[in-house]
Formats: C-alpha cells, sequence, structure tokens
C-alpha cells in the first residue's frame, strides 16, 4: 500500500506539472548523512578522481596483479563475473561504496548482449500498455522505474547518451487517437524525468520531418503521426566507460580473464573463491573473495552450474536480429517505430551513428558466444520496413547485420515457467555466489544496486558509504557539453602519413571533431594530441570518421587487447559497415601490434579472427564497395 502511496503521489505530482504547461521541475541531487564528514571526504576524492581528464586508468597487467594478491587471509570483498552492463555496473557500485572490488570477464567488456543491444534506453512503452489493460500494477511499477533510470543514464554519460524522437504512423483515425492517448500517459508517467512532450503532427508535417514514410500504400492512407521520446546511447562505447570507472575508482577489472572453477571453504558450504585463466598469457591463478556475483548474462547458469550441475535454470534467452543501413533510409535524429506488424511484432528504424538501425523484438533462440542472424530475419525486417517506406528496400543496402542474446529473467524458486520477467532477478542459490540476470540496459545502474545489496548481505560486508552511482558522471562525462567538439577542431590538427612515409596535416573536421568528443568525452584532447603528436590523424576507413589515433589510445587506456575488441566494441565499424571493418583491419592490426609487441604470428591470427568475426555479421553478403563503386 505504501509503494502504491508513493507510485500515486509521483503520478500526481507530474499531472500537475503537465497541466502548468509542460514546465518539468528538475530536483538536484539529495545527500544522506553519509554523504558528510569522512564517508564526503572519500565521496568527493573519487568524483575529482573520475573527473580528471588527465586520470590514468590503471594498466592490465597492474589489475591482473590485484587480483592474483587477493589471498585466502587478504581477500577480496566482491569478484564479479561478467563484464557486460550488469556486471561492470557492480563493479562501479560496489567500488564506490569502499569495497574492495575485482571483475574478470572472459572475453571483452560489452562482448556479448551489452555491445549487441537495440541501442535504445526507454521506459517500456508496451508494458505501460499491458498495464493499463491488463490492470498490472507490477508492469507500472516497471516502467516508473525504469522512466527514471533512463534520466539517470543521459545524465551520468551525455557525451553518449542523447534524447531521441520516436514516430509511430496512424493509419486511421482509431490509431491517432489511442496512440496519442497512451504516450501521453507515458509523459505523464516520466513526470519529472520526462524528456521531452509528446505532439501529434499530421500526415504533412510527417511527410516533412521523415521524408522515407510512405503516406498511402496496400489500401491505406497516413492520417498522421504521434512522435515521442526515448533515449539513444553508444552501448558498447558507455559498457567500456563503465568499466574504465571502476577501475579508476580502484577496483581490479580484466577483460580476456575466465572462471576456470571455484574455490570452496573448508567445509565445502560457501563459495570462497575462484581459479582465473588469464585468455591472453594462458596463466592461471586462485583469486579469493567474501562474495561473487555472477553477472555473467545469457551464460550465467553455466556458471551456477559449475557450482552445482543440478541447478535449476534461471534464463530463457531470446534473440533481437538487426540490420544497419544507410543513412538516407532515415532522417537524422528521427526514428521510426511501428507497435504492431502483420505477425504481432514490433518494427523500427533508428538513426544511430551515421547510419540507420533496423530491427524486430526478440525471438526464441539457443545460447551461443557469436550468435549469427539468419537470412530470413533479415528479410523478414527488410520486408517489414518497406511496408512503412517510399524508397525501395534492398538486401544489397544492408551494411551489417547483427544477433543478440537478451537473457529474459525466470526465478529459480518459482513453482512453475510462467515467472518469466521483464524485470531482472536477484538470487543466491549457494552461499558465497549471488546470481544477477534479466532486466535490460535502461536499468543497468539500480540491477548493480540491487546485486551489491545482496552480496554485502551474503558477505556480511562493512561498506564506508550508501550507494553513490545514481548521480556519478562516468569517465568523460563530467565537465562535457555539446559544443566542446569545438575546442578540438579550433586546437588540433590531423598529422597524416602518407603512403610514401610523407607527413602531412589534415584538418580536424567537424565530423572528427563531433565524432572523438561524442566517443571520448572530456577525454577526446588526449586522443586528438595522439592524431596530432604521434602522426596518426588518419582515418581508418573511407567515409567514416575514426582515426588511428584511436587504436593507439584505446590500447592504452581502454584495456584494448585485439583487432576484434576495436572493431566491434571501441569503435563500432563492424557494426555499422563491415566491409569498412574488414579493409581497416590491416590498419588496426599494425597499431595495435606496436602498443602490445605482437610477432608476426599474433599479427596473422588476429586477422584471421577479425575476418572471422566479421562473416558473423552476414560481411559476403552485405554492401560492398569496389573502386567507389557500391557492389
Amino acid at each position: 500500500m505504501a509503494a502504491r502511496a508513493r507510485l500515486s503521489r509521483r503520478i500526481g505530482a507530474a499531472a500537475i506539472a503537465a497541466a502548468a504547461g509542460g514546465g518539468i521541475l528538475l530536483y538536484g541531487p539529495t545527500f544522506s548523512a553519509n554523504d558528510r564528514g569522512e564517508a564526503g571526504a572519500h565521496i568527493s576524492a573519487i568524483r575529482q578522481r573520475i573527473a580528471d581528464p588527465n586520470v590514468v586508468v590503471p594498466s592490465r597487467a597492474t589489475q591482473a596483479s590485484a587480483l592474483i594478491g587477493a589471498n585466502s587471509a587478504n581477500p577480496l570483498d566482491v569478484l564479479v563475473i561478467g563484464g557486460g552492463a550488469t556486471g561492470t555496473g557492480v563493479a562501479l557500485d560496489a567500488v564506490t561504496r569502499g569495497l574492495r572490488v575485482g571483475l574478470v570477464e572472459r572475453e571483452d567488456f560489452a562482448s556479448g548482449t551489452s555491445s549487441r543491444s537495440t541501442k535504445l534506453i526507454h521506459g517500456g512503452v508496451r508494458y505501460l500498455e499491458k498495464a493499463v489493460f491488463n490492470l498490472d500494477y507490477g508492469q507500472l511499477k516497471l516502467v516508473f522505474h525504469a522512466l527514471e533510470e533512463r534520466k539517470q543514464v543521459i545524465e551520468n554519460a551525455p557525451h553518449l547518451c542523447h534524447a531521441l524522437a520516436c514516430m509511430t504512423p496512424c493509419f486511421d483515425w482509431f490509431e491517432v487517437v489511442y496512440y496519442w492517448a497512451g504516450l501521453k500517459m507515458y509523459d505523464l508517467v516520466a513526470g519529472r524525468h520526462l524528456l521531452h512532450l509528446s505532439r501529434y503532427y499530421s500526415a504533412q508535417e510527417s511527410s516533412e520531418l521523415f521524408p522515407t514514410l510512405a503516406r498511402n500504400g496496400k489500401g491505406r492512407n497516413l492520417k498522421g503521426t504521434v512522435v515521442y521520446f526515448d533515449g539513444q546511447m553508444n552501448d558498447s562505447r558507455l559498457n567500456v566507460g563503465v568499466a574504465c570507472t571502476a577501475a579508476v575508482a580502484g577496483a581490479a577489472v580484466l577483460n580476456h580473464a575466465e572462471v576456470v572453477a571455484f574455490l570452496r571453504d573448508e567445509d565445502g558450504k560457501r563459495i570462497i573463491g575462484a581459479r582465473i585463466r588469464d585468455n591472453l598469457s594462458g596463466k592461471e591463478f586462485d583469486t579469493y573473495a567474501k562474495v561473487i556475483v555472477n553477472a555473467a548474462g545469457p551464460f550465467c547458469d553455466s556458471v551456477r552450474k559449475m557450482v552445482d550441475k543440478e541447478a535449476r535454470s534461471m534464463i530463457c534467452p531470446s534473440s533481437g536480429v538487426h540490420v544497419v543501413l544507410p543513412d538516407y533510409y532515415s532522417p537524422e535524429g528521427m526514428a521510426l517505430i511501428v507497435p504492431k506488424t502483420k505477425d504481432g511484432r514490433v518494427v523500427f528504424m533508428l538513426p544511430w551513428l551515421g547510419r540507420t538501425v533496423a530491427g524486430t523484438t526478440d525471438s526464441n533462440t539457443d545460447i551461443t558466444l557469436l550468435p549469427e542472424p539468419h537470412e530470413d530475419e533479415i528479410q523478414f525486417i527488410l520486408d517489414a520496413i518497406s511496408d512503412y517506406l517510399n524508397v525501395k528496400v534492398r538486401r544489397t543496402d544492408v551494411l551489417s547485420a547483427w544477433s543478440g542474446i537478451r537473457p529474459l529473467a525466470m526465478d529459480p524458486s518459482a513453482k512453475n515457467t510462467e515467472s518469466i520477467s521483464r524485470d531482472h532477478v536477484v538470487y543466491e542459490d549457494y552461499p558465497g555466489l549471488v546470481t544477477i540476470t534479466g532486466g535490460k540496459w535502461t536499468t543497468y545502474r539500480s540491477m548493480a544496486e540491487d546485486a551489491v545489496n545482496a552480496a554485502i548481505k551474503s558477505g556480511k560486508l562493512s561498506p564506508t558509504r550508501k550507494c553513490i552511482t545514481q548521480d556519478l558522471r562516468i569517465l568523460g562525462g563530467d565537465g562535457w557539453d555539446p559544443s566542446s567538439f569545438t575546442v578540438l577542431a579550433q586546437q588540433y590538427v590531423r598529422m597524416k602519413k602518407t603512403f610514401s612515409g610523407k607527413v602531412v596535416p589534415g584538418v580536424m573536421d567537424t565530423a572528427v571533431a563531433k565524432h572523438l568528443s561524442h566517443a571520448y568525452g572530456t577525454m577526446a584532447e588526449r586522443v586528438a594530441a595522439i592524431a596530432q603528436n604521434e602522426h596518426l590523424g588518419k582515418r581508418l576507413a573511407h567515409g567514416y570518421p575514426y582515426l588511428e589515433a584511436e587504436v593507439a589510445y584505446c590500447a592504452r587506456h581502454e584495456y584494448c587487447e585485439s583487432a576484434v575488441d576495436f572493431i566491434a566494441r571501441r569503435s563500432r565499424l563492424a557494426f555499422l559497415d563491415t566491409d569498412a571493418a574488414g579493409r581497416a583491419l590491416p590498419r588496426i592490426i599494425e597499431i595495435l601490434a606496436a602498443e602490445h609487441n605482437w610477432d608476426k604470428s599474433r599479427k596473422n591470427q588476429e586477422l584471421e579472427k577479425g575476418k572471422g568475426f566479421l562473416e558473423t555479421f552476414k560481411s559476403s553478403k552485405n554492401a560492398q564497395f569496389h573502386d567507389g563503386k557500391h557492389k
């Protein structure tokens, strides 16, 4: 009842705000008693360190040494398994509470689900619809919470996240009224966390805003559209940013490191550590911790079954396929979202990093390390969006295609399988091993908070302060604003080596300056300095703003250990254009080899791995360019 009352008060406040003309009152951060005195001084020191644009992220060797040094006599408080959004969020939350934290990730940060998302930070319009029609208070709470977290994610990483206008086409007047009313309710529930008010546009206005939107066809005439706002992000760069922020705050984070076994106490009743294999060196070592948090996403069941082979599954995997198309399919700053296609699925087209992402909702799948989209799924997306466009949709326009596995959660203590949830589940089915799974990108921060709370309870830990991540900006976010790119454009040049070896200056053009500013925030000047002072100012791929300097910077400061780490997660070339990524691979490997002292054998290995990885994005069937011509 108390929770219902709180929600009612919040919705009431939102209604008052809307009635007052849509003005939204944003409150500053609140401070608890824990923020004062000695704890407050520690928090201030952490914030200053994270905000420092010259801060140095500890090296990978330093992080490995810290994990090796966590022995039975001096264990970590928390060891996190999994370097996705939730895992790195747990590490950041725990370390900023004053706990001693380690994290290991088998592949790379964001190498799984967290880099293969829809790129939306959303409250869940469809969940609101279910809440209203089913009178489901649980769904309403999910929406309200997600909308609150949506605003926090955008504010904590302003360089990587922004509000995005989403257009919903209406082909009869009932749809106009239905979607307008529903999206006004979405605004209302958001309350003071509202991004922008939704509104109706006529068919003519809609065509001007979205030129490729079809106004008629198949016996239907467009009556208008309703435009609402959600958030959009660069998902893997946000994930890497959270990992690096945790490292700066004091967590020992190690990618390409795998848990191969668990360590138990003398009675065999509690997990007290893990055997770790460094997949780069092949060496193994033991790390001890008072509590282990399993945040392995789709693979969390395989981690649990390392402890108990009979453990009941928590994961119901579903996959979502996405394709990337040229920019002309959608205008900059405006998405198209169709809530219900002829087979009941949602179809969307989103502008993203200068291209267009199109996709569907989830479907059942098997769990694999590198999921691949099927050609029939790609074709379904192309057919579905063609119903709403006045431009011919061709398979040869597809620049990249990928599939991501979403770990929908089931409560293993439930009596039936109807417990599949869109919310997250925190569960400790073996002493010392806390599992967090489910949820979505939008709520990663609060999921991490819940997991750390459970870990504190399990390990009887003594944090020195409460959770502070609600208003903690990640590396590069503090002091950044949308005009920051002008400093790069005015003060730096791109020094480039020609094929003959001569060094020539190049302009730090607006496209490159904006890209660096948004990708690295206040750290962008460090990348620009490398481009200028180390003659690494050349673009890696024609038509894309990625620079050679970024490869060197990511190798030094963002734990970029392989070519795939760069083309998939530090930059987004693999997701944007497989042909461009393949052409850039040799130069990327050359720079990484210089940074990491690779020999010829390792360079050849990286090239083969890179090509194999791109093939899982359907590279051989995607758009390719030869001699400047699209083939």
